[in-house]
């Protein structure tokens, strides 16, 4: 599933087919109410006898929005690879450390973003988009809550982020656009095995991070589950997952954004998307 300027859409090959339209109404056409009745459109979509039969338009990139554009609450997970854990030498966390990404943040998979300093840093994450949510949810039932993974981009501005103590790691990491999201939502039946994804991501051609899901501290069925046991997660919120080594901070020398850059974030089993720096 896919929003595609401003509509929910469903990506079938090259194609993009409108859910209202598909649905004769019955759901629809903003994403948000797709997230609202996730398990009555996921029914929906599975009792669908011929997709392939579906008219649909072409997809146009730079028409598709973040897949959930209005989350009610976005969840961001520092040092949950261990690869990054080790770079920034730092123990290797009992327990999720949690912040937010404030929504106001959240913007599509062919942004343009303005850098607000010069120490500008880069986070290639696995997102994941809440389904039926609810509180307590138990481990093994985790998966059934979630609507489907995605990928995000955790842009953070580290002298906001750590110019005083104790850090402002919620202020840092939500300046407008500095959470792009998206191509699309991919559900995790369409993936040969959701919990090892090659994550991955370039700036300017380079290399810069390139690793594996597998190698989560809490993978996603347990970082749902955590969370919910405080909160409860609803129809529509993001979970920015955590990332892989590799980003400018912790190298040396340190590799900061600049002006004029772009970033591609790439997930296996996902696809990628793109963000240019102002």
């Amino acid at each position: 599933m896919a929003n595609l300027a401003g509509r929910a859409v469903l990506i079938i090959a090259d194609r993009a087919v409108d859910v209202a339209e598909a649905s004769a109404g019955r759901f629809g056409p903003e994403p948000e109410a797709v997230f609202a009745r996730w398990p009555e459109f996921s029914d929906w979509v599975g009792d669908l006898a011929d997709l392939d039969g579906l008219s649909g338009v072409p997809i146009v990139a730079s028409e598709l929005g973040a897949p959930s554009p209005r989350p009610p609450q976005v969840f961001g997970i520092g040092l949950n690879y261990r690869d990054h854990a080790e770079e920034a030498e730092l123990d290797i966390p009992a327990e999720p450390m949690v912040f937010t990404k404030f929504p106001s943040a959240i913007t599509g998979p062919e942004a343009t973003v303005e850098l607000s300093s010069d120490r500008c840093d880069f986070e290639a994450e696995l997102c994941v988009v809440i389904g039926t949510g609810g509180h307590r949810i138990d481990p093994d039932y985790a998966w059934q809550a979630i609507a489907g993974l995605t990928i995000g981009q955790d842009l953070s501005d580290r002298r906001v982020q750590f110019r005083d103590s104790p850090p402002q790691f919620s202020l840092g990491k939500s300046f407008p656009g500095f959470a792009p999201v998206g191509p699309w939502l991919v559900t995790a039946d369409e993936l040969a095995d959701a919990d090892d994804l090659g994550v991955r991501c370039e700036i300017d051609g380079e290399v810069m991070q390139d690793g594996r899901s597998s190698d989560m501290i809490f993978p996603v069925a347990q970082l749902v589950s955590r969370l919910s046991s405080v909160v409860t997660l609803l129809p529509g919120d993001v979970i920015f997952t955590g990332t892989p080594a590799g980003v400018g901070a912790v190298r040396q020398p340190r590799r900061y954004l600049k002006p004029g850059q772009v970033i591609t974030t790439a997930i296996e089993g996902i696809g990628s998307i793109r963000t240019t720096l102002a």
